[in-house]
């Protein structure tokens, strides 16, 4: 007995180190990006909407794959599913770390998503059908906890990379050949470092036994107790198979007795509705966008590449320690209380974020004719004290940003004075050689202040805050407990299809819609949308704290406990 319990407790830690590397991939996925930003487009010739479709890639291949592994995992099952997307991540790094140009980053970080999306599925699903009753809980919050770290070692990476490439360059003295190696050095290496957890989280899935209730719905019962078996106590084992029968006996007489029970019923409509609110409105706080372009964000706010970086890392550290925070007082303040809060705080930085920008961009001058004036054939070299550019005054930095194009996609380049390498370079890719430079928009003034950039990072700072104490807990809970059990499975599977497919979207359209408005027009953006969101969960949304999934389905067909949901009461507190 004692041997049987000393292998459940090492098959638990297989477990627990398998869920947090799980985590720590998804979290990595999505934050290795930013600081990469600084130096990918340097390097390899990619347009804003590449550059922004390379950021969405991993938010659509996320989005496609997590509709599919559902259904795959129930077919083939979970172990296969997480070796599956183990090879798929070590995969996507080996594409994206040897491309060369925009179709190979697109598809790498396109496998890379799809590898996220099959873990933020089946990971959680393999420990809800693997761990005891009283482990789940703590299972699902590592994994969550571990991919707000796998965001923040991301920005670590970012930021290691980030100083030893801004040294690097300092050192070149102006080598246009040796600059261009370190920036190439810097981001292949942030891509190429993550995949050590990739290979420890594939190796880990190979040691997993397939779960027991998928081996038990497939009549596979020696087997389903024998997986069984080696997590879980003889005791144990015996409640969860017995739970196990109970529950196939029960499906099998639901399905025996059902009525033509319409769909269009107001307590299946309205949560659903409002929980595809709530997850498209969670998208459209920015929150993914700030936390990919969160780097470029701070650099042009003011910031040097190092500090931009080590704010990334900053923030990106307080993200994860008020997602704990956010744990918990979920279940202490409820859903409703931190929701409103949560979403009110994003609506003020987010403000507070745009107005700074505003008055940024809205002192630079425009420089067009000017950069007109200095191409030579299809090129523009211009150093950034060249007499034909205005005077700064005061000997103070500047910065001057060029969105132009060669007839296939717009590119964005920005040059400070006080870089490493104060000269704009623009010359034609070979694959565009031939076709007119035309300069769409140039602006030039002077570089903000730290103190502005650290404003900046100080507006960021109270989004993150706010966000994780409200949006970023909340958002799932809301989409579990309001889904009536009917229409669960695939109502999530839509509402999750929407969240992810706005983030998408926004993602892609972030560096097009800067290049021709500015930042503070995003900003303004998701401030609109989430005021939008604090009225939905103001005047909308139930207090489901401390009810029953069945409490939450009657009180969404108004049978006269409406008004104490509503007020926040309940049955547990009375």
């Amino acid at each position: 007995m004692n041997g049987s319990q000393g292998d459940g407790a090492a098959y638990r830690r297989l477990l627990t180190a398998f869920s947090g590397l799980g985590g720590l991939l998804y979290g990595a996925d999505i934050g290795i990006i930013a600081a990469a930003l600084l130096y990918l487009s340097k390097t390899v010739d990619l347009s804003l909407e590449q550059t922004s479709l390379v950021v969405a890639a991993v938010l659509g291949g996320s989005m496609f794959s997590s509709l599919a592994s559902g259904v795959l995992a129930d077919w083939v099952g979970r172990r296969k599913m997480t070796i599956v997307s183990g090879v798929m991540f070590l995969a996507s790094i080996i594409v994206i770390v040897t491309s060369h140009g925009f179709t190979g980053l697109f598809l790498g970080r396109l496998l890379q998503g799809m590898s996220g999306g099959v873990i933020a599925v089946v990971v959680p699903l393999y420990l809800a059908e693997c761990l005891s009753a009283n482990e789940r809980g703590r299972g699902t919050a590592l994994f969550q906890f571990m991919l707000t770290l796998g965001i923040l070692i991301a920005a670590f990476i970012g930021w290691t990379y980030t100083r030893g490439a801004e040294t690097a360059i300092a050192q070149a003295a102006g080598n246009a050949a040796l600059i261009r190696a370190a920036e190439d050095h810097a981001w292949r290496g942030m891509f190429l470092t993550v995949i050590y957890p990739g290979i420890l989280f594939f190796l880990s899935s190979l040691f997993l036994s397939e779960t027991p209730r998928w081996l038990f719905r497939r009549g596979r019962m020696t087997e389903a107790r024998a997986a069984l078996r080696r997590g879980l106590s003889e005791q144990e084992t015996a409640i969860a198979w017995q739970e196990m029968e109970d529950l196939a006996r029960a499906r099998s007489e639901a399905a025996a007795s059902r009525t033509g029970d319409s769909l269009w019923r107001r307590k299946y409509v309205v949560p659903f509705v409002l929980a595809c609110a709530v997850l498209a409105l969670t998208q459209t706080t920015g929150i993914n966008s700030i936390l990919s372009f969160l780097v470029i964000i701070l650099r042009q706010a003011g910031m040097t590449a190092r500090l931009a970086t080590q704010g990334d890392v900053a923030v990106k550290l307080l993200n994860c320690a008020m997602t704990l925070v956010g744990v918990a007082l979920v279940d202490r303040r409820g859903r409703r209380f931190l929701l409103r809060v949560g979403t009110g705080g994003v609506v003020i930085a987010l403000l507070a974020a745009g107005l700074i920008f505003h008055r940024i961009e809205g002192r630079t001058a425009d420089v067009r004719p000017v950069l007109e004036a200095a191409q030579a054939g299809n090129s523009v070299t211009l150093p950034l004290n060249s007499p034909v550019l205005p005077s700064a005054g005061n000997g103070k930095a500047v910065a001057l940003t060029v969105v132009y194009s060669y007839g296939q996609g717009d590119h964005m380049d920005s040059v400070l004075s006080d870089s490493n390498d104060p000269v704009l370079r623009i010359a034609p890719d070979a694959r565009e050689d031939g076709a007119p430079l035309v300069i769409r928009r140039a602006r030039y003034g002077l570089v903000p202040g730290q103190e502005t950039g650290w404003a900046v990072a100080a507006c960021l700072a109270l989004f993150i805050l706010a966000y994780a104490l409200g949006p970023g807990i909340v958002v799932w809970l809301v989409l579990s407990e309001m889904m009536p059990t009917r229409i669960r499975s695939s109502g999530m599977g839509i509402a999750l299809l929407i969240n992810q497919g706005v983030s998408t979207v926004i993602a892609a359209l972030f560096l097009p819609v800067v290049g021709i408005f500015g930042y503070f027009a995003m900003f303004f953006f998701w401030a609109a949308c989430t005021v939008l969101y604090f009225l939905i969960a103001r005047f909308f949304l139930p207090e489901t704290k401390g009810r029953t999934l069945e409490e939450i389905e009657k009180y969404f067909e108004g049978d006269g406990e409406r008004a104490t949901i509503a007020g926040g009461g309940s049955r547990a507190s009375r």
